[in-house]
Parts: C-alpha cells; structure tokens; sequence
C-alpha cells in the first residue's frame, strides 16, 4: 500500500532548501500576483536588496555566525511592516526553534500598526497553518515547542529591557526587529548589542525608522556606528505604491533639501529637529574651522567646569579663547572635592587662564576648595533666572551665547565626537511666554540622550564678561584688567 504523502513534507524541504536565503523563499512563500497581493510580482527592490544582503552574510561561513546589523532610514510608505513580516515569516519558517523580538517605543505602535502587518504576512505564507498568531506573539502550533519556537511584540523602554534577558538561542537563530527606531531609546540599543553574543547562532538585527531625530541611536547608524552597520537610505518617490503627486506637492511647497522633504521623502536626516537647540549643520561648520593663533591668543583665557552630575556622567573642563575651544580635562565623577580644586588650579596655571567658572550644582565644594587655596573662581547658578530677556535661566542664556559663537566662527576640536554630540543633543521646551528654556539634564536621559556635561562646561565659558588678568596667575590671583574682551570685535 502505497504511503500517503503528506502535504507539509514539500512545504518542509522548501523551507530547508530557504535556511541560508531569505531572499529566496521571499518568492516561494507568498502567492505573489493573485488575492491580498493581486497586481504584486514580489518584494519591492529594496526589499529584495535587504533579503539579498541577509542571503550573501549567511551564505558565507566567515560572516555567518558574527552578527548582522541592517539599519534602514526612509520616507513615509516604502513598505517597512511588509518587510518586517517577510523577514519573520523566513526565520520562523526556515529555522525550528526560531527566537524573534520585535519592538517598538509605544505598546500601541505595537499592537495596532506592527503586529497587525507582521501577522498578516505570516497568515499569507505558504506556512500559515504552522503557527498561532496572537495580537502579541506568535508562537509553532506544536505544544512542545510553542514557547521555544516563537516571535514576541514587546514594549521596551530605559526602565524594562529584561526581555533581552531571553534573547540566547544557540546555535540556532536570534532575530531583532526595531520598528520605528529613532524613538527608541538609546539604552534598550545597548542591552540588546550586549544581549546578542551566543556563538554558532545566527543573529540579524534590523532597524526601520523614519529619520525624524538627529540625534540617538538610530541616528548613529548612519554616522557614529556607520563601520559596525549595513545602512540604507530609501527615497519613497523610488518604491511602486507610494503617492508621487503628494510626494511632489512636498517637495514643490517645502523645496529638495528642506528638512520636511529629507525626513518625510528622501529618508535622509534632518539638519535641524523642530525642537533642536544647536543645529547639526552650525556644529558640522565649527568642526570644519581650522583657527591659526593669531586668531584667537590675545584673547582672554576661559575654564569652564562642569561636574558629574550622576554616577555615570564624567566631570568635564573646558578651555575657550576667543573663537577658540578645547577640552582639558574628562575624568569619572570624584567626589573629592580637593583632588578636583588641585586639577583646575594646576590647569589654571599652565595655561594662564583669566577666569574660571563652575557649575555650582555640584560644584559649591570644589568652589570652597579653591577658595582655600586662594583662587578666584565664580559660582555660575544655571538656574538662576536673574538673566537677559529672552531666556528662562542662566543655562538657556550661556548655550544661546555659545549657538552665537558657532553661527559666528567659533571651532570646536574635529576629533571631539563627544563635544560634537553634547552641542547637538539639547532640545527646546515650549513655554507659554516664549522665552527660551532647554530641556533638563534628567528629560534628555528620559530620552536616551546623555547628559551634555562637556557642552555645559564650554557654555560655562560664556557666564561672564572677562577681561585679560594685567599679571599671570600665580602673582596675582585677584587683579584683572579694566578692559573688557568683545569676542565678536573683530568678524
């Protein structure tokens, strides 16, 4: 008696053959041209491209077991979720015992937007009937593996990254999909880089975002990270399906290179967020000045300190002369207030500086400290609101006369990376007077974003008025010329 075939065995060794080649079972699985995608004749180009770039890391035995990061930035409607469930319908398919996570910021990007398209391509698939597919989870219908076999929608935050706890399956696959990743925050990117680490196991992680933020992660991928990343940037006016006349009509009323258009159509980042304080374009021009002495040393010689704030922050101290600027000093918070005084009076000395302020936050013990020792240094109150019209407090006001000087000539040092990303990170805050106020130090790590204490320390510089000292320091700490120095005197 002949044996009765069983419909899924073919089905199996599709799914076989398609281990190391999303690309290829991107054609297979789905019944391209006929139902839910009649008029569809397979994945987008770009989609394609992403299957391929996963196909050619798996097929080479050297890559294959070191993780792959893909992060793609676009415009609105290029056909992200569609991908996203091609992508999970491959590993949960091809790989028993797959592990996936997918996340977003918000529960209900989740659960009415992500999830919602991911399960309709796994319905879709060829391997449909192999799974229960929930609102939160996916899960193989084999009871036995039901909780090894899996793709999970999780809401992450700073506050709740155990779920990459889980996130070990060696020796068979891990995948990680971030959906609209400029809004996730910057620590779930760093538990999950170091959650990814089994060895022998196939590991993809791909980011898809709308590139609205200029700073964070997301971002980073693109620049920082560019090296660690396989990045891609799509042009919704390139992908089929997308609306070409409202895409022109952006372009014609916001202009090619307005950051409306860069964000919304040609997937490129923004110059400027809405609420960025400093721009990237004004910091991009600072990095690039190339200053010769004669352009800044008969200045007066500024330090500004900013001490570490938590924990984690570092103390930072900075140097501005003139159109000039760089760091002194990045040590690990130290809460020996004499140890940190000698620091800035041995600085204060070798570059025969005329003023000296310091964030008085945490910053009144090593005043006092320097008091002792005869310094005159000066207690900068950031929020003060003693301060010119315009600004809610005395930080607003010295990071508004540093976005003058950067608009105006002043450099920063090129290879400083971290100055760089502090003058960038800060955005506004509405108020309903309109005067300008920055968000705090505690909002900017809500959102992922590090404390800028270096780009606090070089504001700093910028408390006072400062005149050159008639002697160095060291013969007379207290006497300083009548002279005041404009910076701007001379553009």
């Amino acid at each position: 008696m002949a044996r009765k075939v069983d419909p899924n065995d073919e089905i199996i060794s599709l799914a076989a053959s398609c281990r190391f080649s999303p690309s290829a079972w991107s054609r297979i699985a789905w019944d391209w041209g006929h139902g839910e995608l009649a008029g569809i004749d397979g994945p987008r180009a770009w989609q394609d491209e992403i299957n391929q770039c996963i196909t050619r890391h798996l097929a080479d035995p050297e890559t294959r077991y070191q993780p792959l990061k893909i992060s793609v930035a676009s415009g609105h409607g290029i056909g992200k979720s569609a991908e996203m469930g091609m992508l999970s319908n491959w590993a949960m398919s091809c790989w028993p015992d797959a592990k996936i996570v997918t996340t977003a910021n918000t529960e209900g990007q989740l659960r009415t937007k992500t999830s919602p398209e991911i399960g309709k391509w796994h319905r879709m698939s060829v391997t449909g009937h192999w799974f229960d597919i929930g609102t939160m989870a996916v899960k193989a219908k084999d009871a036995t593996r039901s909780e090894s076999w899996r793709q999970d929608f999780t809401t992450w935050s700073e506050h709740n990254t155990e779920a990459f706890a889980g996130l070990h399956n060696k020796g068979k696959i891990i995948v990680l999909l971030f959906d609209e990743a400029s809004r996730i925050h910057d620590k779930v990117w760093e538990v999950a880089e170091g959650a990814l680490t089994d060895e022998d196991t196939v590991i993809i992680w791909v980011a898809f975002g709308n590139p609205t933020r200029n700073s964070g992660r997301f971002r980073e991928c693109f620049r920082k990270f560019k090296h660690r990343w396989t990045t891609y940037q799509i042009d919704s006016r390139t992908v089929p399906g997308t609306n070409k006349k409202f895409l022109q009509q952006l372009v014609d009323d916001n202009g090619e290179d307005s950051d409306v258009v860069k964000v919304r159509v040609r997937g490129q980042f923004p110059s400027q967020s809405a609420m960025q304080f400093i721009s990237e374009a004004d910091a991009d021009a600072a990095r690039n000045r190339h200053l010769v002495p004669g352009q800044y040393n008969f200045a007066p010689v500024i330090i500004g300190v900013d001490p570490a704030w938590t924990g984690d922050d570092t103390l930072e101290i900075m140097l501005r002369q003139g159109l000039y600027s760089k760091s002194l000093a990045t040590i690990a918070r130290n809460d020996n207030d004499i140890e940190v005084a000698n620091l800035i009076a041995r600085l204060e000395v070798e570059y025969s500086a005329d003023a000296v302020f310091i964030d008085a936050g945490y910053g009144t013990g090593i005043y006092s400290a320097g008091q002792v020792m005869g310094r005159n240094w000066r207690l900068i109150w950031f929020g003060s609101t003693k301060v010119a019209p315009g600004y809610k407090n005395v930080r607003a006001y010295i990071w508004g006369q540093m976005k003058r000087w950067l608009k105006e000539g002043g450099a920063i040092d090129p290879n400083d990376q971290g100055l760089y990303d502090d003058l960038i990170g800060p955005e506004t805050k509405p108020t309903l007077d309109g005067i300008i106020q920055l968000e705090s130090k505690e909002d900017m790590k809500a959102r992922g974003v590090p404390s800028p204490n270096r780009g606090d320390a070089l504001a700093l510089t910028f408390a006072e008025p400062v005149s050159k000292r008639s002697t160095p320091i060291g013969f007379d700490n207290h006497h300083m010329a009548n002279q005041e120095y404009d910076p701007y005197a001379n553009m």
